[in-house]
């Protein structure tokens, strides 16, 4: 595979994981296509957390905003955004499951995460997110944290067609 910057196209060998620093036009596409990444997080003693997060890319940084889903304490108490402020290397998962095991495929992105708190990256991030997820039309984010995760190494396996088996 060539090595470049996030987003430029790589080779991709479907059947087995390949550790790169570029995202492939297919596994951009797959993850276009997929609602749900897990945000994995350790805090200062390597103790990892992984949460379900909603996300979208752009120019080699993916985002995540802290949005008004009941959670236990607020945004900034969270520990993933603590865990980010004490150790910001993170890593995503994006995968399919599918009974049929000839379906399954996966995106592992790691890189180092920052807490946007405002500026004009934190506004075109939400709106990035709003403009993906209906659903934050009605939530009051402007203020909220995101975490923008800078893309550093990717790794992919699988089948990461957009219809599943190879289909387009």
């Amino acid at each position: 595979c060539r090595i470049g910057a996030i987003g430029s196209i790589g080779a991709t060998d479907s059947h087995r994981a390949a550790d790169r620093h570029v995202l492939s036009d297919h596994e951009r596409r797959f993850l276009l296509t997929r609602r749900v990444g897990h945000l994995a997080t350790a805090d200062s003693r390597a103790i990892p957390h992984v949460v379900p997060v909603c996300f979208t890319i752009s120019q080699g940084t993916l985002y995540i905003t802290i949005d008004e889903k009941p959670k236990r304490v607020a945004g900034v108490a969270l520990k993933r955004v603590r865990n980010i402020e004490r150790n910001p290397m993170v890593a995503i998962v994006v995968d399919r499951y599918d009974e049929d095991w000839t379906r399954l495929g996966w995106v592992m992105l790691r890189g180092r995460a920052e807490i946007l708190r405002n500026g004009t990256e934190h506004d075109h991030a939400q709106e990035l997110l709003r403009s993906r997820y209906h659903q934050l039309a009605a939530m009051q984010i402007a203020d909220r944290p995101v975490i923008a995760v800078r893309l550093e190494r990717v790794k992919s396996w699988g089948d990461l067609s957009v219809g599943g088996r190879g289909r387009p």
